[in-house]
This record gives C-alpha cells, sequence and structure tokens, in this order.
C-alpha cells in the first residue's frame, strides 16, 4: 500500500476517533451484544440484530482507521522551502473573479477532506488549480457551472 500523505491535524484527528471508537464506542457495543443476549431467543432480537450491525460498523473502521494511519506520511507545510506557493497542507484564501466572494481552504489529504470544515482534496480541481500558485496568480477551475477564474489573496502555513 502507497503512502497516505496526511496534514498533523489531520493525524491528530484520525488518533483521536480511533481511541474514541477503542476507549468508548467498543465496549458500548459489547455491553449491548450482552444485554441483547440475555434477553432470550436471538432469531427474533431486533436489539441484538443491531447491536450486532454497530459491532460490523466500529470494528471496521478501527481496521479502516489503523491501516490508513500505519502508512501515514505526515507532511508539515512549515517544515517545506516553498516560498509562498501552495502545497500540500497550506492554506489558501481566494477570490472568485466574477462574484468577489472569498474562501480559505485548507488543501489535505483525501482521508481528512471535509469542504463543511473548508478542508479540501488534494486532488480536487480546486487543489490541483491552487497547487504551485502564490499571491497575485490567478487560477481557472473546470466547475460543473463552467470554468471559474479565482484570485490567490493569500497562502500560509499553519
Amino acid at each position: 500500500m502507497s503512502a497516505i500523505p496526511l496534514t498533523a491535524r489531520g493525524a491528530e484527528r484520525l488518533q483521536a476517533e480511533l481511541h474514541r471508537l477503542k476507549t468508548k464506542e467498543r465496549p458500548e457495543v459489547i455491553n449491548a451484544i450482552a444485554e441483547a443476549r440475555a434477553q432470550g431467543d436471538l432469531s427474533e432480537n431486533a436489539e441484538y440484530d443491531a447491536a450486532r450491525e454497530r459491532q460490523a460498523f466500529v470494528e471496521g473502521r478501527i481496521q479502516e482507521l489503523e491501516g490508513t494511519l500505519s502508512n501515514a506520511q505526515i507532511i508539515d507545510p512549515a517544515a517545506l522551502d516553498v516560498e509562498g506557493k501552495a502545497v500540500f497542507g497550506a492554506t489558501v484564501e481566494i477570490e472568485d473573479l466574477e462574484s468577489g466572494e472569498r474562501v480559505t481552504y485548507q488543501i489535505v489529504g483525501d482521508v481528512e477532506a471535509d469542504i463543511r470544515a473548508n478542508l479540501i482534496s488534494v486532488s480536487s480541481p480546486v487543489a490541483r488549480a491552487l497547487i504551485g500558485k502564490g499571491e497575485g496568480d490567478v487560477v481557472s477551475v473546470k466547475a460543473p457551472a463552467g470554468i471559474r477564474e479565482f484570485e490567490v489573496l493569500n497562502v500560509s502555513y499553519l
């Protein structure tokens, strides 16, 4: 399996989720299964079926997180010598040249991308257009509504 790029903050979030699943969720599911078994007949026991389904989800997520973290390559953009250019892990403020709307994104790995938190995947069209660009550069992004142009206002490494 190839290396999975992660920011330090993204790796911390995944570690925290893994810890919560192992120390809180897993024991709760085990208790729920034990309580459902104590009710007797398992063939028509909805609580037992739901607990087993939840257990399968929790165990699957634990395996997924452990695999991701074991193959993670933590990248600290502040340690890179990139001279104000947008790179993996950089936080980039851009302005839509048509609407004037400003937005700030952090370019992260696919695993930690969350558009609601303004964390965009390095493989997204916007991030691919921004990589290597600096303050004052204009980028074109092919969007479903057509080509959009953005100006890079600021690049920082948090």
